[in-house]
């Protein structure tokens, strides 16, 4: 492996966890307790969609020119980057949100995470640490399908962005209950977004 695949490797599973961050200092400011169960759950969850990706964007590189892969991975990760990117704008934009009975959007956990707590225990149960990892592994799905149509190892990219998902939500949950650093949400989601589209943009260069 060279040195290009490897900081491809750890980049995507920071770009992919970065909303990690966030939810987790949201989590520590209000008191919402992490368990290291539901936290594995979260990064289980982040893991196998990385994965199932990965191995989907192999099997479509098998069928197409190595230069249409590497377009389709740029493009992909790239959208899903200016997405990402986007989010905080498009939540200060928006109206006044629905109430969560009337939700069935994942990714609201991301702009109100203390929603995932549904039974207001102030702790994330495994049943809601499902929801909160779906949520979370959407930049998941981006990360892996990119490193499986551009030839990097799947597995590793899928265990780099595992690691980094349990890591990122515990230390920013203690450092969210520490500091009370609110601020940091957003720009971890923008920071998040820059780093997938350069991720691409560093693949067609």
């Amino acid at each position: 492996m060279n040195t290009y695949s490897l900081i491809a490797i750890l980049t995507i599973g920071v770009a992919s966890n970065l909303d990690n961050a966030g939810v987790g200092i949201a989590y520590g400011v209000r008191k919402i307790r992490i368990p290291w169960y539901s936290n594995l759950t979260i990064a289980v969850i982040s893991f196998l969609a990385t994965l199932l990706s990965g191995l989907f964007g192999n099997l479509i590189s098998l069928w197409i020119e190595p230069w249409i892969g590497q377009a389709i991975g740029t493009t992909v990760i790239v959208a899903v980057g200016i997405w990402v990117l986007l989010q905080p704008f498009r939540e200060k934009n928006a109206a006044a949100p629905a109430p969560p009975a009337q939700s069935g959007n994942f990714t609201r956990y991301l702009s109100n995470p203390e929603e995932a707590d549904r039974d207001s225990s102030k702790s994330i149960s495994l049943t809601e640490a499902v929801l909160l990892g779906i949520a979370l592994a959407m930049n998941a799905l981006a990360g892996g399908f990119n490193a499986g149509v551009t030839h990097l190892n799947v597995w590793l990219t899928s265990l780099s962005v595992g690691i980094f998902s349990f890591i990122l939500l515990a230390l920013c949950s203690l450092f969210g209950e520490r500091y009370a650093a609110e601020k940091l949400g957003d720009r971890a989601t923008i920071i998040s977004g820059v780093l997938l589209i350069l991720i691409g943009l560093h693949q067609i260069v």
